[in-house]
């Protein structure tokens, strides 16, 4: 299904960052020295994020799911963060709203899979319970048994 290939190495539970500039060069930086994406990608994700941004309230605990164009990209992947501290987006849909996320999915998709994958990220984080346990998850192992789990409910 769509999660059967994340890889623990594109997985940053606790990560500490003050922006989500911070977030794009840890998380984006991962994708690009791991091959999947190219080296514009962080930039175009920062300045897609600019011009349509990705938070999403999800009620106590927010999240982002941060793309950009497929021209960015080498292969699909999905990187995931969880934030020690919760981090401000602009709620999608908006100019002016701001979401304090905390889990972030960052999407290396080509047009196809785009919105198959959004709407299984949409699934999983819908839970509130699921959401929490994501967030108290210690390592990449745990974070990716907690989405298959949800996955295969």
């Amino acid at each position: 299904m769509v999660w059967e290939k994340l890889k623990k190495e594109l997985i940053i539970p606790g990560l500490e960052a003050k922006n989500s500039d911070e977030i794009f060069e840890a998380l984006g930086g991962e994708l690009v020295k791991q091959g999947y994406c190219k080296e514009s990608y962080v930039q175009a994700l920062k300045d897609r994020e600019a011009e349509f941004p990705t938070g999403i309230n999800m009620g106590e605990k927010g999240v982002a799911i941060p793309h950009t164009d497929v021209s960015h990209v080498n292969k699909k992947g999905i990187a995931i963060a969880t934030l020690k501290e919760p981090v401000s987006f602009i709620e999608m849909g908006t100019d002016d709203e701001y979401v304090k996320a905390q889990v972030i999915f960052m999407l290396a998709v080509d047009e196809k899979g785009h919105l198959e994958l959004l709407q299984a990220i949409l699934g999983i984080l819908q839970d509130q319970e699921t959401l929490t346990k994501l967030t108290e998850a210690k390592d990449a192992e745990e974070i990716i048994e907690i989405i298959k789990e949800k996955e295969n409910m």
